[in-house]
């Protein structure tokens, strides 16, 4: 989830304003404060540790969101597939991961290899 839907969801349920939240962040006012509840900016290491405190969340939560959003690693379409993947219940999860593992030619992990391809090692195993 990104840090701007974290920060709303935070504020929303500890009943905080942009304002209110302001007031127990260190140089950041209330429009800078509305500009990360909109995604607009992102709020520093100090301002997230003093963000968590006001919301009385461990810091690492917060900044394992901003991580999220910023890894280098994932292209735009990456973080858009994420996205989109988090959006699904679980049985739709399942499906699109079945038809993207079918697409790249792999199995799930510990999944059994086709019983064709088993029958055919014994085979040839029994003939050498």
């Amino acid at each position: 989830m990104p840090l701007d839907t974290t920060l709303r969801l935070l504020a929303k349920a500890s009943g905080m304003s942009a304002a209110d939240i302001a007031t127990a962040i260190p140089r950041a006012g209330a429009a800078t404060v509305s500009a990360w509840l909109r995604g607009d900016r992102l709020p520093g290491r100090e301002q997230l540790d003093a963000l968590a405190r006001a919301f009385g969340v461990p810091a690492g939560a917060l900044l394992a969101e901003l991580a999220s959003t910023l890894d280098p690693a994932r292209t735009q379409g990456e973080h858009d597939l994420l996205a989109a993947y988090r959006a699904l219940d679980t049985r739709q999860r399942g499906a699109l991961l079945e038809v993207a593992r079918s697409m790249a030619g792999t199995r799930r992990r510990g999944a059994s290899k086709p019983k064709k391809a088993v029958a055919s090692r014994a085979r040839n195993r029994s003939a050498s």
